[in-house]
């Protein structure tokens, strides 16, 4: 029975790959597959076994232990996933998890940064940047993060999208940006010369970084690596910068269109 299971996930991995899914998504959708697979074996179910009440049944049992709506409907979405593999194999007839409703999340507003909040966050990135010996490769990391900041301002990305950037991915004369985003999805946004016009100094920053061996022009660290997103969120850019500037914990990245709504 364990082996069945086994079978199952090993499929949907392979479904998942063969479909370019994100490293990311595959980790996720086998952990909470791997998760449900646990709970079918203490029932005695087979994957071919599962019906629309089981699959019910772990839902509301999900809720009923306070796990956020959005926990729940990614484990959802990953049932699905397991199940489509299945019945796309010719293992089952029908998707049991097709048949549930996906729980109803909670919807808001996000508080984003105005725009003198945005000014004085940029501001103080200079100041409340980490110490780095010599002047040339301190003010090229100022720069970076001016740039960074401003591009998850002004183009609402997402911190795995920005530190994911290439110096290639920018095209200055056409102003535009290449960003590649969930599911490998590209899109073009357009991008100006920035605050203050940094964007000739961008050009002279970036070109610092890409002609670094094994560095490849990516928004990198200190030694010139690529900024960890764990690293982005949490170990200090962004809070530092906020800190310094006075700015209570908000998203940086308002998103299309919510830059303009938060500045009304």
């Amino acid at each position: 029975m364990e082996t069945a299971w086994e079978a199952a996930l090993e499929l949907l991995e392979k479904d998942l790959r063969r479909r370019d899914a994100a490293a990311r998504t595959r980790r996720a959708y086998a952990v909470d597959v791997g998760q449900f697979a646990r709970w079918a074996l203490a029932r005695g179910l087979l994957p071919e076994l599962v019906g629309v009440k089981d699959v019910r049944g772990y839902i509301a049992l999900l809720s009923g232990a306070n796990s956020a709506p959005s926990t729940t409907a990614r484990k959802l979405a990953a049932l699905r996933a397991l199940f489509a593999s299945q019945r796309e194999h010719g293992r089952i007839a029908q998707n049991p998890a097709d048949l549930v409703s996906t729980p109803r999340r909670s919807s808001y507003l996000p508080r984003v940064l105005k725009e003198k909040e945005a000014a004085r966050l940029l501001d103080a990135i200079g100041a409340s940047g980490p110490a780095v010996k010599g002047s040339v490769v301190g003010g090229a990391l100022n720069q970076r993060d001016h740039a960074l900041f401003e591009l998850a301002y002004g183009c609402g990305l997402r911190a795995e999208e920005l530190v994911s950037l290439k110096i290639t991915d920018i095209d200055y004369d056409g102003e535009q940006l290449r960003v590649e985003g969930k599911g490998r999805k590209t899109r073009y946004l357009p991008v100006g010369e920035g605050r203050d016009g940094r964007g000739e100094a961008l050009r002279r920053t970036g070109s610092q970084w890409a002609h670094r061996p094994k560095r490849a022009g990516r928004a990198c660290g200190r030694r010139g690596g690529a900024v960890p997103v764990k690293d982005w969120k949490t170990a200090g850019h962004e809070r530092r910068a906020q800190t310094a500037a006075g700015v209570g914990h908000t998203r940086t990245n308002p998103g299309r269109g919510d830059a303009a709504r938060s500045q009304a």
